[in-house]
């Protein structure tokens, strides 16, 4: 038995089809002005018509005005083939609208993340170019080794900034395009995550002296991940880097264990001492573009995640307590551990 109720809604009401029960099926629509009329088909064997008054009043008669019933076929039929077409516009209207409204939202992101590239790649460009013509004019006679390695580590720190804004892009492109590859080993994560701290140090785009700590919170001496080894040691370098960007002062501590509650998980997490994650960037930290203005590209964090997640681990962060005026944030990421047995197939 199918049962279909249509009645005015009220203007402030979204359009929206409820399903009460397996029976029963409710449609809202907009009302025209001047029509108070309330329609339920029963049965598509007959149908109720009734005006509808005075919703204002209280009592069914003072409501309700006239009323026709019909158990015409044809008649009740039509009304249902004219309502189901009528639903069905409604909806596809408001598919349409979503989807110009997500068009708009993508376009405004697409124009932010073009100023924050445009700026993102003056910015180590200029740079190359004026060294460069330095070199270029200058009587390399008169050119002592201190300044030529200045200019030369110069070039190699922006030429690395640009090569890294080339990566972000192409890997935000084969994470959309579902095409980012993993090359799965089993290592120690311990071992992995050392070493990805140290090729960070060496990377001729880091000038900073903050100090890294590393500390252990397992009393695992090995913990062992099925992981591609360059994309997690990307994740690292991204978080590090962050990391770096918004620490004055103070130094980074990077913790390394399995979860408390799920041994079948271990948690790398990077804490700095900065002034914490803003409240206006919070809800869409990890998603593309999030940057405060022009303090990079905002898709580090987002290709971190993905990558994590392709894992089957998952990337989180919060900001810590106020220590002594720098707060700071902690960015956490899991990933599943390999077992002795596992290991051993």
């Amino acid at each position: 038995m199918e049962e279909e109720e249509l009645v005015p809604r009220k203007k402030e009401r979204e359009p929206r089809r409820a399903n009460y029960n397996a029976d029963i099926d409710v449609r809202y629509i907009e009302e025209a002005s001047g029509t108070l009329a309330t329609i339920l088909v029963v049965d598509r064997k007959a149908s109720l018509v009734m005006e509808l008054r005075d919703d204002s009043k209280t009592t069914f008669d003072g409501a309700i005005g006239l009323s026709t019933y019909s158990n015409s076929k044809a008649g009740v039929l039509s009304y249902v083939g004219i309502f189901e077409k009528l639903w069905k516009q409604i909806e596809l209207y408001q598919q349409v609208s979503d989807a110009h409204e997500r068009l708009k939202l993508h376009g405004r992101m697409q124009q932010e993340f073009i100023n924050i590239a445009a700026h993102e790649l003056r910015t180590p460009i200029q740079p190359i170019i004026s060294t460069v013509g330095l070199l270029s004019s200058a009587d390399h006679a008169m050119i002592s080794r201190d300044e030529l390695n200045h200019s030369i580590n110069m070039i190699a720190r922006n030429a690395t900034r640009l090569k890294q804004l080339s990566e972000d892009i192409l890997d935000v492109t084969r994470i959309e395009s579902q095409t980012l590859n993993l090359r799965k080993e089993v290592y120690d994560l311990n071992e992995m995550v050392q070493d990805s701290i140290e090729d960070y140090k060496r990377n001729p785009a880091i000038r900073s002296n903050k100090e890294i700590k590393i500390e252990s919170i397992s009393h695992e001496d090995k913990i062992f991940v099925e992981v591609d080894r360059a994309r997690i040691s990307q994740v690292i370098f991204n978080l590090l880097s962050n990391a770096f960007k918004f620490t004055k002062e103070g130094g980074i501590v990077v913790s390394i264990g399995l979860d408390e509650k799920n041994n079948k998980e271990a948690v790398i997490s990077v804490k700095d001492s900065g002034k914490g994650i803003d409240p206006e960037i919070f809800p869409k930290l990890f998603e593309k573009f999030a940057s405060k203005s022009y303090q990079g590209t905002g898709l580090g964090l987002f290709i971190s995640r993905s990558i994590i997640e392709a894992h089957g681990g998952s990337m989180y962060a919060k900001n810590n307590s106020d220590d002594d005026g720098r707060r700071g944030a902690t960015f956490y990421f899991s990933l599943p551990v390999v077992h002795e047995r596992e290991q051993q197939k």
